[in-house]
Parts: structure tokens; C-alpha cells; sequence
């Protein structure tokens, strides 16, 4: 069976998300994997971790202001062509497209971020999946940014996984399965969710919300974050904050241009003069740190 038989998506992938817009050898030269193609759990923890390393979250374009589209045609010029990195809405749309026209099984989900707190107000504002590989279901999610997993977790209560330094587990609360991150010694709880399979409807009225309610944490502040085997990099507005698997850390306030060549240079994500200038002015508007 060759490439393209084997990445033909399902009729109901097509229906609902869209997924044959995708050009997917495109996205594999994006992130930049020339592994084995098959559905099975070794590509699926070789394409996560290549994708997590070359898209960085990023929300540069709800930052100034610009309208956000998550079908996969606007996902792909920007963070495909254009070399861009984006928020769990883009990236993580993007890798369920690839896996599905892969031939994997993906449910969409939706999570409530905890960052530590047990808060029950917070809307279900994160995106995750569950995947199906090896006979296995896997948590997978390269789009949480800098404490998010770098290769997917198996899908069953008191999973642990660790990559080079950097550890996670699932765990359970209240009906919930909590993806915990190892944190200073002790267990983080980084977000909560069901296996509530969601539809594109319900992921664009919680990506609504996300980019354009002026309380949203991605509204009005430039957030970039990127997880990898070395170190962990969050930039929101002037602060730079690196940590290291050792549980040491960096603390840095930018200027506004230092801060543009960082999302270039240490995110990796391609801008174009106007995005250039869009994000100087959001940071000269800003009060002094």
C-alpha cells in the first residue's frame, strides 16, 4: 500500500474536521520527520516529539489583535507555509489532521487547565486527544507548550512517563483524569478532563472565548512557550522564564526588540516585517516591568 492510499482520511474526518485539506507532506518537511509512517505507537511518539519541537505555542496574532481561524486550510498557511508556531487550537488540530490522514484512530477532547490549582469555574479552554496505537490508547498533546508532554502518555490511571529529565503522570480526581507534571519533587497538576468526545462546534466556541474575551490570559499579552529535552522556555511580555531538569531556573526582563528576536531565535517562529511591527508597538504600549 503506498503513501497516499494509506493516508487517506475517513469519510467522518472529512466531515467534521476537514482533515484531507491537509498537505501532509508538507507538515512532515514543517516538523521535520522522515520516520516510519505506519500507525503504530513508535511513530506516534517519534512524529509527537518532532512536532512538539519544531511548533511553538504561541498566540502572537491574538496579541495584536488579529482574527484567529482554526479550519485546517488557515492552520496550515500559517503554521505550515508560513512557519509559524500557534496556540493548542492550531498546533493540536494540525497533529490530529496528520495522525488521522496517517490511518490512527484521534478523539478530540477539551480540558480545564489547573497550573497547579483545583479550580472548578475555569471553562474547558485546553485541547487534547486520545489516540489510538498499538492496540493502546495514548493521551497525546504537543500543543500544552512548556510543561506539556514530549512524547504521549499511555492512557490508563498511574501512567508515568519520563523523557530525558522531564517526568509526568495521569492520575485521577473526582471523575477526572489529571495529567500531573513532576515539579520540584512534588506532582503539579497541569489540567483535568473526561473522555467526552467534542465536536468542531464545540472546539470553535471554546477558541472563541480563548482569543477574544478581554479576561482570557492569551488576549492583550504576547505568551510563547516551548518544552523540550534540554529546557523549558515561557515568554509572556518582558519575562523570560527558562527552567532546567535539574529544577534550576532563569529569570530575564526584555526589551521590546530582544523580546522579538527570542520568538525568532530561542521559539523558532517565523515573522514577517508586519508581525515585526505589530509586536513592537504592543510592547511599547506596555508599562515599564
Amino acid at each position: 500500500m503506498d503513501l497516499k492510499e494509506r493516508t487517506a482520511p475517513t469519510e467522518a474526518a472529512v466531515d467534521e474536521w476537514g482533515v484531507d485539506a491537509l498537505d501532509l507532506h508538507a507538515y512532515l518537511e514543517r516538523v521535520g520527520y522522515a520516520g516510519p509512517l505506519e500507525p503504530s505507537a513508535r511513530t506516534l511518539r517519534a512524529l509527537h516529539r518532532a512536532h512538539m519541537g519544531a511548533v511553538c505555542f504561541e498566540n502572537l496574532d491574538i496579541a495584536v489583535g488579529r482574527t484567529v481561524s482554526i479550519d485546517i486550510e488557515s492552520i496550515q498557511r500559517k503554521l505550515v507555509h508560513g512557519g509559524r508556531g500557534g496556540y493548542c487550537y492550531e498546533t493540536n488540530l494540525l497533529f490530529a489532521a496528520a495522525l488521522e490522514r496517517l490511518g490512527f484512530g484521534v478523539t478530540r477532547l477539551l480540558a480545564r487547565i489547573r497550573e497547579g490549582e483545583r479550580v472548578r469555574r475555569r471553562f474547558r479552554s485546553h485541547t487534547v486527544m486520545l489516540v489510538e496505537a498499538g492496540g493502546e490508547a495514548w493521551l497525546a498533546d504537543p500543543g500544552y507548550g512548556y510543561a506539556g508532554l514530549i512524547e504521549p502518555l499511555p492512557f490508563r490511571s498511574g501512567a508515568v512517563g519520563g523523557v530525558d529529565g522531564w517526568t509526568w503522570r495521569l492520575a485521577s480526581d473526582d471523575g477526572h483524569h489529571v495529567l500531573q507534571g513532576l515539579m520540584g519533587g512534588d506532582w503539579f497538576d497541569l489540567y483535568a478532563f473526561r473522555v467526552e468526545p467534542q465536536y468542531r462546534v464545540d472546539y470553535e466556541m471554546a477558541h472563541y472565548c480563548s482569543s477574544t474575551r478581554p479576561s482570557s490570559p492569551f488576549v492583550g499579552r504576547v505568551i510563547a512557550q516551548r518544552g523540550g529535552s534540554e529546557a523549558r522556555h515561557r515568554l509572556k511580555d518582558r519575562v523570560m522564564v527558562t527552567e532546567y531538569p535539574d529544577g534550576s531556573s532563569t529569570r530575564e526582563v526584555l526589551s521590546g526588540p530582544e523580546a522579538v528576536r527570542r520568538l525568532r531565535g530561542t521559539f523558532g517562529t517565523a515573522l514577517t516585517a508586519e508581525d515585526e511591527r505589530l509586536l513592537l508597538g504592543h510592547y511599547a504600549a506596555l508599562p515599564p516591568e
